[in-house]
């Protein structure tokens, strides 16, 4: 566009020059030629508009949005549109607590306020695209800060809104999914509306208030301690009913010996238990009738 009105320039500049009597006159032809040349370069430069991969162009006249999308490559147009391109790649927007983390410099976590009234800081990342086809929509509509326009306001609203329905210590632990999966759809449809694509969003960070933390830290400490007497508890019974079968074992034993052994098989145990002693032995068998017999001399 430069090119052509420095062209112009010139070419008026070479007819003004033609008309008026001065040293230069004669040049006159040769300014105007120039001037013609560089409005060619300009048109030729400014018809050819090359798109980057990842993104689309939008065409504006003087303020008219054109729905004719430009794809990535190289595109000839009119010299005077004016081409706005458009990044159709996933995007992220990223809200924290954390300096430095997010796309706005120092705290900016969602504060919100659950359904028992405590104040919840809930961190929060959104990956979103835009649809192609919507992209003149967009410029018309809203313009090339969707990003600050469309996509953080929709999601700080709706995580608030939605916030107010679970608990604290629900949107922590057991309802944060749920609590997920509610803000993924309600924010989804709002981004179609605006001609874009929620393609995922992440609750990075929930940070309860210092009261209601450590009462969870507690509650889950005295469940720890339940879990472990539980266990000593179910220990102890396995040990006592161990016990218990040894005991009836042994009082299943001594009564086979009672009742099921007879006087000779019990001399013949006697014999063998007092064999294998080191110290001597003499063994009387019967009632004192038969000769004594020494099985170790030692």
């Amino acid at each position: 566009m430069i090119l052509i009105l420095i062209g112009l320039i010139a070419l008026i500049i070479g007819f003004i020059n033609a008309n008026i009597y001065s040293p230069t006159q004669k040049y006159s032809n040769i300014i105007k030629l120039v001037g013609i040349l560089i409005i060619l370069i300009g048109c030729a430069m400014t018809s050819i508009v090359q798109i980057g991969p990842g993104e689309v162009g939008v065409q504006k006249l003087f303020g008219k949005v054109s729905n004719n999308i430009l794809e990535s490559g190289l595109n000839v147009v009119n010299p005077l549109v004016d081409v706005v391109n458009f990044d159709i790649k996933t995007q992220n927007y990223t809200m924290s607590s954390k300096h430095d983390e997010g796309d706005i410099a120092g705290d900016d976590a969602i504060r919100v306020l659950s359904a028992d009234g405590l104040e919840v800081i809930i961190d929060l990342t959104v990956l979103y695209r835009v649809i192609p086809t919507e992209t003149p929509n967009i410029l018309r509509e809203i313009g090339t800060d969707y990003k600050n326009i469309i996509v953080r306001p929709i999601c700080r609203t709706k995580i608030r809104d939605n916030a107010v329905y679970y608990d604290a210590v629900a949107l922590f632990s057991t309802k944060r999914d749920e609590f997920q999966q509610r803000i993924y759809q309600t924010i989804e449809t709002d981004f179609k509306k605006r001609g874009l694509l929620l393609e995922q969003l992440l609750i990075r960070n929930i940070t309860l208030p210092p009261s209601v933390k450590t009462t969870i830290e507690s509650k889950i400490n005295a469940e720890q301690e339940a879990q472990k007497m539980t266990f000593v508890l179910q220990k102890e019974h396995q040990e006592a009913e161990r016990k218990r079968v040894e005991a009836q074992g042994i009082a299943d034993y001594q009564k086979i010996l009672s009742t099921g052994l007879s006087e000779k098989q019990l001399q013949y145990e006697m014999i063998k238990a007092i064999a294998t002693s080191p110290n001597a032995k003499l063994i009387i068998m019967g009632n004192g009738k038969n000769t004594p017999l020494i099985l170790d001399g030692k």
